[in-house]
């Protein structure tokens, strides 16, 4: 009996479940947000709020839950690239929190983005902008 073609099978089958294997697990993060930590200028001195991120390079997603307080009704809600000290660009919009300071959802964004807040979450915050702190209400870093 030719015992190769039950060896290549079993090659190839290890081989896919080392595939499967190696794709990372979704990268759970969050950020604790506050007024003060509102760069270049602070934003409400009473609001608070956390954010958490599960990260997942694998379908290019990140589904967050936000709740926030004490700032009046969110307009915008984004995850920005930036360090602690440093207002920067929006790289993955959030829908706001309602009239109840909570939101919920999953959101695909662009791939390099996904992977390098996965890889790199210090160098990114979530903040919420409302019509009386327009560059932001409440801010936090994002850590894991």
């Amino acid at each position: 009996m030719n015992k190769a073609p039950y060896r290549t099978l079993a090659l190839a089958l290890a081989a896919a479940g080392l595939a499967g294997a190696a794709q990372a697990d979704p990268v759970s993060l969050s950020a604790h947000l506050t007024g003060a930590a509102e760069k270049p200028t602070a934003g409400d001195p009473d609001g608070m709020g956390h954010a958490t991120l599960k990260v997942d390079t694998a379908k290019n997603e990140i589904c967050y839950t936000l709740m926030v307080e004490n700032i009046g009704q969110p307009l915008m809600a984004h995850i920005h690239k930036g360090g602690p000290d440093a207002a920067g660009p929006v790289a993955v919009p959030l829908t706001p929190p309602d009239s109840s300071g909570k939101s919920a959802a999953c959101v695909t964004a662009d791939a390099a983005v996904v992977k390098d807040i996965a890889d790199n979450p210090g160098g990114y915050y979530v903040n919420v902008h409302t019509a009386d702190f327009k560059a932001g209400a409440v801010r936090g870093q994002v850590m894991k």
